[in-house]
């Protein structure tokens, strides 16, 4: 029973001494961050761009809706009168 008691606060003493380890120390590295300076001079004016090439013909359209009538013709003169005609009538059979 000594034994159980010494080897009971050695194991104690062993556990609670571990988990009071220091934490590492980490040193974060400076970073440098550039400044922007003031703007410098405009550059020259670039050269002008190629043509387009040329579109495709578009689709033919649909067909127009059909239009109004037109207005009445006037009335022509009146004939002349007949002089001796003769209506030839077929024979009935």
């Amino acid at each position: 029973m000594n034994y159980s008691i010494v080897l009971s606060a050695a194991l104690v003493a062993f556990s609670l001494s571990a988990c009071d380890r220091p934490a590492a120390v980490v040193t974060p590295a400076v970073v440098t961050v550039p400044v922007p300076g003031p703007a410098g001079a405009t550059g020259a004016t670039g050269s002008t761009g190629s043509t387009g090439s040329v579109g495709s013909t578009g689709a033919t359209g649909s067909t127009g809706t059909t239009g109004m009538t037109g207005d009445t013709g006037s009335t022509g003169q009146r004939g002349a009168s007949g002089g001796d005609t003769v209506v030839i009538v077929p024979a009935t059979r």
